[in-house]
């Protein structure tokens, strides 16, 4: 039996495994694929506190490390579900049923989909969801950024260094992103902004040879020769497997506040998975360590 079981081994499950670890807890950490989560797919990192331009894997393989160091311990499995058992809680997976105290679901987001015509069946043929991770396979070549947030807009401005030119498509007739961000991308001479449009269909012969866009207001479409469509629009959590043991939020988040406690005694959530305003590796580190302080708590209230 484990003290505590974190489901995820990105930011906020290593932080939790971390500070679970230097309290003595006994911790298994579950991820169904790779430590570190979407870090590993970030070029580098250069706003997380005391740490200048890191590469996200470098990131990622020091929090690893750190947990390991305190004594967690991390099997490759994928989670299907949470079995409330009152005082103790049974993480299920296809291999195994572990009982554990406590259990801390950091599993994170997924990137959003257009989920339009072509999309799927050019997926990693010219359609990317991260623009630091194939980038470099377009370079002088013309390609298509679809978002029109943070994440979108910085996608654009590292493509613009790669690429010959860069679209850049949001539904919307102004950008989300911070101020300084539009700024620069507003003085970028080849970054192409293509404001109040969708992408309808994605469209090529085993590689992306062209997108189709609607106008928002009149629906009219146009056509843009592309070999590349980056889809920026966000993140998705998949949170299914907790539906009946946790209470979800309108967009599938689990509801938790700052102290990470969700409607469930014993089960917390940290990082992207759970209801807050920003997401970034700073705040999931942040909630991995509130969460496993959390799990401490309450084993010592629900044993003493």
């Amino acid at each position: 039996m484990y003290d505590v079981i974190i489901i995820g081994a990105g930011p906020a499950g290593l932080s939790a495994a971390t500070y679970a670890g230097r309290a003595g807890l006994n911790c298994l950490i579950l991820e169904s694929t790779m430590y570190g989560g979407q870090i590993t797919s970030t070029s580098e990192v250069e706003n997380y506190p005391a740490l200048k331009k890191t590469a996200g894997w470098e990131l990622a393989e020091n929090l690893y490390q750190q947990a390991v160091s305190f004594g967690a311990k991390l099997n490759f499995e994928e989670v299907k579900s949470i079995i409330d058992d009152g005082m103790l809680k049974t993480v299920v997976t296809p291999e195994n049923a572990y009982v554990t105290k406590t259990v801390i679901i950091a599993n994170g987001a997924k990137r959003r989909h257009l989920g339009v015509e072509g999309e799927d069946e050019l997926s990693g043929k010219g359609v990317s969801y991260c623009a630091f991770c194939d980038g470099s396979f377009f370079k002088d070549k013309t390609v298509c950024v679809c978002g029109g947030g943070n994440t979108a807009l910085e996608d654009a401005l590292y493509l613009s260094n790669i690429c010959k030119t860069v679209y850049l498509v949001h539904r919307r007739n102004e950008y989300r992103a911070q101020k300084h961000i539009i700024d620069i991308v507003n003085k970028t001479e080849n970054i192409v902004p293509v404001l109040s449009y969708v992408p309808v269909k994605i469209s090529g012969e085993n590689t992306v040879q062209s997108i189709t866009l609607k106008q928002v207001e009149t629906g009219e479409e146009k056509l843009i020769e592309t070999d590349a469509v980056f889809v920026c629009i966000g993140l998705s959590p998949e949170n299914n497997a907790f539906a009946e043991i946790v209470e979800l939020d309108k967009n599938g988040y689990i509801v938790a506040d700052e102290s990470c406690e969700t409607t469930c005694k014993g089960i917390f959530a940290a990082g992207d998975t759970r209801t807050k305003v920003l997401r970034q590796i700073v705040t999931a580190a942040s909630d991995g360590a509130v969460a496993a302080t959390a799990a401490l708590t309450y084993i010592n209230q629900t044993e003493g």
